[in-house]
This record gives C-alpha cells, structure tokens and sequence, in this order.
C-alpha cells in the first residue's frame, strides 16, 4: 500500500470514530434525577445544595390557625417518577398560589366577592349580568368582570384585578357561593388558563 494509499484509510477511520462516539453518546430512556446504576439510593448528592422549602403561611386576620402539613402526593411526587404524565403535561393550567401578605389580601377578596353574591343567590338570582353588576359595584373594572351561566342555577364569574392576588374566580350556585383567589397561571399573563402547554 502506497504513502497516499495509508492515509485515505486513516481519514475514512477518523469520520468512522466520530459516529461511533456519538451513538454512544446519544440520547437514552433515563431521565433527569434518575440514579444511574445498580443501586437507586447510591446517587451522589451535591454538597451546599438545599432543596427549596415550602411557604410558611402564618394566620391572616379573621382566619384559625391551621396546622400546616404536607399532603401525601407532595411528599409522593418528590421520590416516585409519575407513571401518568396528566399532571405534569397539564401543570400550566394549575393556578399559582398566593403566599404571605398576597394570600391574606386574596382572603380578603374572597369574603367581599362571597359578601356581594350571596343576597343573589338567596334570591336565587342566578342571572349572569346581575352577578356582574354585583361584582363591578365592587370596584373592579367592568370589563376587567367576566360572568357566565353555569347551569341552570349556577353563575360562574373571574375578576382580573390587575394588582396582588390577581385573579379571583368561582361559582355562585343554590348550594353556596365559592370562590378562590389566585397569582395567574404558570404560563400566562393574565387569568384566563393558557391554551397550549407541555
């Protein structure tokens, strides 16, 4: 074999190495937090890395003391890999907490919206503009108040605050009125649940 021979086989070789470095480099079926290995418990843990704690919510004014304990599907979720993808390919339409002073302004909300609904729903005044006008003389924003029938004896409505908590949305029906007041969704800018998502 010639000089010239030898080196076109060595510059076949070198792409030839090149691929095989990178099939076996290629993406897996591991994911992220998954220990490597035999043995699940023996994975390395980065030292001076905390895990975030969750908010400590004290009393807002007007409300018991409750005992904060941590639900069995948090405690769940952080150890076991989801078998069903829902939860986590649904998580942008789960609306984002409000916390400290913003939960306690939420709270307050909440009682002035159930305090202005519940002379209509004794009446059994279930007509969505009459929520509406209920809820604007409020304050809020007429176009900022969104109403809608929910059933034959049901009013479903959303406030857009535009300032901490945000949004405030619920039902007001023959069994109750309900509502729950929130910091928006994890992927959008406003109220309204985002369309698209993971």
């Amino acid at each position: 074999m010639t000089t010239r021979g030898k080196m076109s086989a060595r510059l076949g070789i070198l792409p030839l190495s090149a691929v095989l470095l990178l099939l076996g480099t290629a993406c897996g079926t591991q994911r992220a937090g998954d220990a490597a290995g035999p043995n699940p418990d023996a994975r390395a843990t980065p030292t001076g890395v905390t895990q975030p704690s969750a908010p400590v919510d004290s009393p807002c004014p007007g409300e018991s003391a409750k005992p904060s304990v941590p639900s069995a599907t948090a405690s769940a979720s952080s150890t076991v890999p989801p078998t069903d993808h829902y939860a986590e390919n649904h998580g942008f339409r789960v609306p984002i907490p409000l916390h400290g002073q913003s939960r306690c302004d939420g709270l307050a909300v909440v009682s002035r919206v159930t305090k202005a609904l519940e002379p209509l729903r004794r009446r059994g005044d279930f007509v969505p503009d009459h929520a509406h006008d209920a809820l604007s003389g409020l304050g809020y924003s007429a176009a900022k108040v969104q109403t809608y029938e929910d059933g034959p004896t049901g009013v479903g409505f959303l406030i857009d605050l535009g300032a901490s908590p945000w949004c405030v949305e619920g039902t007001m029906s023959r069994d109750a009125t309900k509502a729950d007041a929130f910091a928006g969704y994890p992927d959008g800018s406003a109220c309204q649940p985002p369309k698209g998502g993971h």
